[in-house]
């Protein structure tokens, strides 16, 4: 519909996408405080767009995983979020300490509060930089410590950024940092996007006032 309203061909408008997106994606969180939530959620490897496939094609949709959980066929996404709603989303390229202290030690402030599950990694961050550390043991039915530490927040974004993207039918992974990028900028304006915001995000301007 997209290319028949501007008149060109299909393609011209995917890689349209793919070139606003890509400046999307980087406009996320530099940091976040008070209580911050982590977890990872992950999407299904694909390779979808290209002519040679390293492995057999899956069906339509992303369906086929054979591996319950984070594993060699899935990509983990680590997801960030404060409880004024600065969000952050990384792509890892693996689900290891290492990977989860390189991008949690310039996000989160040395006095924040960090609430996540009980996995080893979090734990292992939070000793290292000495920053207060809450575990939510969801498996031992513990949803909230201390009275305000859970994870319902980061989980609920986890939900609709899932459920959103289930409507593209899977994304080839060199381009799935740009689609949690544009699930922000949809939950950024409230559903009060449009084009204008659209450019003004493209070009680095948060408001349209701003590239007047």
């Amino acid at each position: 519909m997209a290319a028949q309203r501007c008149g060109v061909d299909k393609s011209t408008v995917l890689r349209w996408r793919y070139r606003f997106l890509r400046y999307a994606a980087d406009h996320r969180a530099e940091q976040e405080a008070g209580l911050v939530e982590a977890d990872e959620t992950s999407f299904l490897e694909s390779f979808k767009g290209q002519r040679s496939l390293p492995q057999p094609a899956r069906s339509r949709g992303g369906r086929g995983g054979h591996k319950r959980g984070i594993n060699a066929e899935q990509i983990p996404v680590l997801v960030v979020r404060d409880r004024q709603g600065r969000t952050a989303d990384l792509k890892l390229a693996r689900l290891d300490a290492e990977h989860v202290q390189a991008v949690l030690a310039p996000l989160a402030a040395r006095d924040a509060v960090l609430c996540t599950d009980s996995a080893g990694v979090y734990a292992a961050f939070a000793r290292r930089y000495g920053i207060t550390h809450r575990t939510i043991n969801v498996r031992h039915r513990r949803r909230v410590v201390e009275g305000a530490s859970h994870i319902w927040n980061v989980n609920a974004y986890d939900s609709r950024l899932k459920e959103w993207m289930r409507r593209v039918h899977g994304v080839a992974t060199k381009y799935l940092p740009n689609y949690p990028g544009w699930r922000r900028m949809l939950e950024r304006y409230q559903g009060g996007l449009s084009p204008l915001l659209c450019l003004c995000e493209a070009v680095g301007h948060p408001r349209p006032q701003q590239v007047m």
